[in-house]
């Protein structure tokens, strides 16, 4: 068993920051043939490569990314021991999650609950578009992506979707809004105004089927892109939403809103996005295997 050069580590710390051999030469003061050799040496003793070149920057491999993680906790240990010998600090792990921006912060909050309040963990949330977030993945600057936008599946495709839940779609409103009036979906439809996800969300597109079958033409108040907008309008009365109950579930325990009735057949996918790797990050599958375990 080789023994890890520290030195090495170093300088490939420094340029896993910088991005080129270049910068990282002249941050150091070393010529750039000394550290591409040292790191070469370290990639030796790892039996891994630890960088991808794209064009004349070096971006981290899966391998770099973990080494990474481990390069900051040594040099942090360090730090901690010159500062203080009294105890060594305990080994925090840490779990990158990406976020679609539009996502029902009720469920994400569900989703982090096993790993909230813990001392061993550190979780890093990052918000995006689709796109950016699976760019994320790739790159492995996120571990994990949640979504109810399920990616496309074939056979060239590198996600793995994981559902972890399915959620009832509703007619959600103010308490006194339908005061007197009939509860039932086409009832509701034919008489009030609506706020409605925007139309390229897969909720919209089941709500519209659904109404193709009734042969109903909705009133729209209102559409959003943004659970918390629609959660936002239809506590402010712009018109019965159509909303899954796990986004105001608040507001129907405290009676700010009122759920009148569920849409059948309609239903708000949630899932969690990871790619296959060589050296998974532990705490994914602790996370999925608790989310899932409780959904069942």
């Amino acid at each position: 068993m080789s023994i890890l050069n520290l030195h090495h580590l170093r300088l490939f710390r420094a340029v896993a920051r910088d991005g080129t051999l270049t910068g990282a030469a002249r941050a150091l003061n070393i010529s750039q043939s000394a550290v591409s050799t040292q790191i070469k040496s370290l990639e030796a003793s790892l039996g891994h490569d630890l960088f991808d070149r794209r064009g004349r920057n070096l971006v981290l491999s899966e391998a770099g990314r973990i080494a990474l993680d481990h390069a900051d906790e040594i040099f942090r240990a360090a730090e901690n021991l010159t500062a203080t010998l009294k105890h060594a600090e305990a080994k925090r792990r840490v779990l990158r999650i990406g976020a679609l921006a539009t996502l029902s912060r009720n469920f994400q909050i569900a989703f982090l609950k096993p790993l909230i309040g813990r001392d061993d963990v550190e979780v890093v949330l990052r918000s995006g578009t689709q796109e950016a977030l699976l760019r994320g993945l790739e790159a492995q600057s996120l571990d994990v992506v949640l979504t109810n936008l399920i990616p496309a599946r074939d056979v060239a495709s590198p996600y793995l979707v994981h559902a972890l839940a399915d959620q009832p779609v509703s007619l959600v409103g103010v308490p006194n809004r339908l005061a007197g009036k009939d509860h039932t979906v086409a009832s509701i439809v034919a008489s009030e105004p609506l706020v409605l996800p925007t139309p390229e969300t897969s909720l919209r597109a089941g709500f519209d089927a659904l109404l193709e079958r009734l042969g109903l033409v909705p009133k729209i108040a209102a559409e959003a892109d943004d659970m918390a907008m629609l959660r936002l309008l239809a506590r402010a009365d712009a018109g019965v939403a159509v909303i899954p109950p796990i986004v105001v579930q608040d507001e129907l325990e405290t009676g700010r809103l009122k759920e009148y009735a569920r849409l059948d057949d309609v239903r708000e996918v949630f899932a969690a996005v990871t790619i296959a790797r060589k050296f998974p990050n532990p705490l994914v599958q602790e996370v999925l295997q608790t989310k899932l375990q409780n959904a069942v």
